[in-house]
């Protein structure tokens, strides 16, 4: 029997350094951070520019948050690829690890048909040992999970939940209802702006970028609504969502978050893709980090 994964993971950020490379100590300084605000650990995943890493720079990564994480809170690593073998190889390095579970993005640049999509993943969770979660983005893929694609993966006993980061609260409703009656497949909530909302219509877990920036506000969010204080929970929120909407304005996850955590006073260097902010632009992250300690 697994243990179920609950709470707030952070889409943990991947530190480098002056010259762009991995700064490993810098990321298990993150997590620690996570760690001492009560959050487990999501890594390679968008905020963690796994589309700008190399594999041997993904394993080094996940290595570094399971041996910091010392069993203290759950890791979960993303290991989708292109290709369903591709994905395989690099998920036999991950699972070896130690990870307690594993997220597996769509294939992306290539349309996909609905029973490819179950091919796929059902190859992924039949060949791996550690569990696997479904991992719907399609604004950054361009393919779909449908709600009755992700009912009838959850026969599989590998399979154990998805995570939904479309970005709409029908799309999260529409996988908690599409697989409320399955027990032991959970919805994680991807969008920052409906972790109070997801947990309140059933989510096991958020995974959220924004905690990099604000991990024990992210956290309270999940402590208030799992102590009783549903009302709490929402005022938790609400303060996120501002952060959330004024730090986004400026520019996405997960180059705006980094330049926020560099205002802070985190080392966690520049993004490795293509952003680049003008002293406008960087004046306004400096104001909404202000507001948001304060």
């Amino acid at each position: 029997m697994r243990n179920k994964i609950e709470g707030v993971l952070t889409a943990i950020v991947t530190p480098f350094d002056a010259e762009g490379a991995l700064n490993l100590p810098g990321l298990a300084r993150q997590v620690t951070r996570q760690l001492d605000a009560g959050n487990g650990i999501f890594c390679g995943g968008t905020n963690g520019e796994f589309f700008v890493l190399n594999e041997e720079e993904k394993v080094s990564v996940t290595r570094t948050c399971v041996e910091t994480v010392a069993g203290r809170a759950p890791v979960v690593a993303h290991i989708g690829e292109i290709s369903t073998r591709e994905t395989l190889r690099l998920g036999k390095r991950i699972a070896a690890l130690g990870v307690d579970a594993v997220s597996v993005i769509t294939p992306w640049f290539v349309p996909l048909k609905q029973a490819e999509l179950i091919t796929h993943y059902t190859a992924i969770a039949d060949t791996l040992t550690v569990p696997v979660f479904l991992y719907n983005i399609p604004a950054r893929t361009g393919n779909t999970i449908e709600p009755d694609t992700a009912r009838m993966l959850a026969e599989h006993p590998n399979i154990i939940g998805i995570k939904d980061s479309a970005g709409s609260y029908e799309s999260l409703s529409g996988f908690l209802n599409a697989v409320r009656d399955i027990d032991g497949f959970d919805v994680l909530n991807g969008p920052d702006s409906l972790i109070h909302q997801g947990f309140v219509d059933g989510c096991s877990t958020c995974i959220s970028g924004l905690a990099n920036v604000a991990p024990v506000a992210i956290n309270a969010i999940w402590s208030r609504f799992n102590a009783g204080d549903i009302d709490g929970s929402r005022r938790a929120q609400e303060s996120v969502t501002q952060l959330r909407t004024d730090l986004y304005s400026v520019a996405f996850s997960p180059a705006a978050v980094k330049k926020a955590l560099q205002i802070m006073g985190e080392d966690v260097g520049e993004s490795r893709y293509a952003v680049a902010f003008n002293e406008q632009q960087l004046q306004q992250i400096r104001q909404i980090v202000t507001a948001s300690l304060n």
